[in-house]
């Protein structure tokens, strides 16, 4: 690995690393994948290793400018307020507010529902039912808070923190769930389809392109 380079510990199938990898492709910044397996093994999360790095033994975690930080949205402001450049934080404060409260909604109460750590509590046999019912609850909210706030994007007509989360957890709702998309959500969607290949650096390229849901 290059000196300086920053380093992504990263899950290909988790929309928190997904959220991070679109940022840094946003940001056109140059790093390093580290992939974890949260399943092999066991766990990957749960080795020695990574818990020194991230006690909370959670993906993603990124070393950067001589830190490590945990947590998508830390991370994704974090690099908001070192590499403004392009802007994902709106500079209106009320825009700003309103990317990250839908940021936290998805962040917050529709993506831990779905956890590979939740769903194990859940019981197999009940495990797409929770998810489901998580799907559809956080989804109809955030649809109604979309038709006050989207313009050509989640807020506005500028891409912004609230795309990054949006994007990995409808990719993830497709896979367990058949919501039914309002046409708002449609719209927002459809911006994101690309014949472009995924980001650089992608521990599984091949699912991050799938439907071309990436930038």
């Amino acid at each position: 690995m290059q000196a300086g380079k920053p380093i992504l510990y990263s899950y290909f199938r988790s929309s928190c690393s997904w959220r991070v990898r679109i940022a840094l492709a946003l940001k056109s910044i140059d790093y390093e994948t580290i992939p974890i397996n949260l399943i092999k093994d066991g766990g990957q999360q749960f080795s020695e290793e990574f818990q020194a790095l991230n006690p909370m033994k959670q993906v993603p975690a990124l070393k950067i400018d001589g830190i490590t930080i945990g947590q998508s949205l830390a991370i994704i402001e974090y690099l908001e307020e070192t590499r403004p450049t392009p802007r994902l934080l709106p500079q209106d404060p009320k825009k700003r507010a309103h990317v990250r409260m839908i940021s936290h909604l998805i962040a917050g109460g529709i993506q831990p529902l779905q956890n590979l750590s939740v769903l194990k509590q859940v019981g197999q046999e009940n495990q797409l039912t929770w998810a489901q019912k998580a799907i559809t609850s956080g989804f109809n909210a955030l649809e109604q808070i979309l038709q006050s706030t989207a313009g050509r994007y989640c807020v506005g007509d500028e891409v912004s923190m609230a795309d990054l989360c949006l994007v990995p957890q409808v990719a993830n709702a497709e896979r367990l769930s058949r919501h039914p998309w309002s046409p708002i959500s449609e719209a927002l969607l459809s911006i994101w389809l690309s014949p472009e290949p995924p980001p650089p650096n992608s521990d599984k390229p091949d699912l991050l392109h799938k439907n071309q849901k990436c930038v």
